[in-house]
């Protein structure tokens, strides 16, 4: 790769190691316009965030980091940052995140040390100074899945008594996010995003390689209590047996209530917990086909089935979003949605 911004990239990595041979390799790339490179030198490797500065910021994640370093949660320590050109260089978590090594005989314990870490994020993390998750940025989120996923996904044109349906929803989760105490609030706290870090397993108590390490947090707001509990219950890249979901939800809750973060029963909670997930998902279909349309990243469009099994199982447990399901459910027809409509097929045709 020569081009310009990849020089940008070998001269600031050139800069952290000037008497050192260095290789440089991709290592991940994500929602965002950032990109992530593996550096290897003298037989260690670090990792480069690079955030094109006309596109990404990088002092929201430096911020977050810090927040989430001083409360002790292992986030990448930060070796070298060139701000003006969105550069940084930073410890390597490695490549085991928590995703492909999930099951059924390793979940307890690996969500045993997830359940830790958003625990001390939601009583121990300032969340002062950072923006609200308020009716705004909500009503914003869930207003990508009718011109994303119904009209330009599945070619389907909303009747004005069909929008009034959609609005009425959105009312509704709105409302479901201002009852709830507010936190500090990840935003993406899921599978992908929790790492097991140097030699440690599941459970492990040295601190110096606590699990879960934590990245993609710089999208972190005040919210919510059970936003991030539901991203990663209800992950929309992997799923679990409900009475297993109960049981993790109801043992979170305990501990929030001894902890002094809530004071709810049981069935409040669940509903805060059903709604806010609901929210998150009804936004997930809007951008992962956005992700497709918009930015050409066509594999979004296989964890779509799931992601709908969570909007269509909550909203019928749920008499107010009986219509939303129906609705959901009419769109969505016999269609397989893991395959992209042709442009000429939308009904929403400007992508924007």
């Amino acid at each position: 790769m020569n081009s310009p911004r990849h020089t940008e990239l070998q001269r600031f990595v050139a800069a952290q190691f000037p008497h050192t041979r260095f290789s440089l390799a991709p290592a991940s790339a994500d929602a965002s316009f950032r990109s992530y490179w593996r550096v290897d030198a003298d037989d260690k490797t670090w990792v480069v965030m690079d955030a094109p500065p006309d596109k990404e910021n990088i002092a929201p994640w430096l911020d977050i980091g810090a927040r989430l370093h001083a409360a002790a949660l292992h986030t990448p320590e930060v070796h070298a940052v060139d701000p003006a050109a969105g550069f940084i260089l930073m410890e390597d978590l490695g490549t085991r995140t928590y995703l492909p090594e999930l099951n059924t005989v390793t979940v307890d314990a690996l969500y045993a040390d997830a359940f830790d870490a958003l625990l001390t994020m939601q009583t121990r993390v300032s969340a002062q100074g950072l923006s609200a998750f308020d009716d705004a940025f909500v009503t914003m989120e869930l207003e990508l899945m009718a011109p994303w996923f119904l009209m330009r996904h599945l070619g389907y044109a909303l009747t004005g008594e069909e929008r009034g349906v959609i609005d009425a929803a959105i009312a509704l989760l709105t409302r479901n996010v201002r009852a709830q105490p507010q936190s500090f609030m990840h935003r993406d706290f899921h599978s992908r995003n929790l790492m097991i870090v140097g030699n440690g397993e599941p459970g492990a108590a040295d601190t110096a390689l606590a699990n879960p390490g934590i990245i993609d947090f710089q999208g972190a707001l005040l919210g919510p209590i059970t936003y991030d509990l539901a991203s990663l219950l209800r992950d929309c890249y992997i799923a679990w047996p409900g009475e297993r979901v109960d049981a993790w939800v109801e043992r979170h809750r305990l501990r929030l209530i001894d902890a002094g973060a809530v004071d709810a029963g049981a069935e409040q909670f669940r509903r805060w917990f059903d709604l806010t997930g609901l929210q998150r998902h009804i936004k997930v279909l809007g951008l992962f086909c956005r992700l497709n349309y918009r930015d050409g990243k066509a594999a979004y469009l296989s964890d779509l089935p799931l992601v709908l099994d969570y909007v269509l199982g909550v909203s019928r447990r749920y008499p107010e979003l009986e219509a939303f399901a129906a609705l959901i459910e009419r769109a969505v027809a016999d269609r397989d949605i893991t395959e992209p409509l042709p442009k000429e097929k939308a009904t929403w045709p400007v992508e924007r």
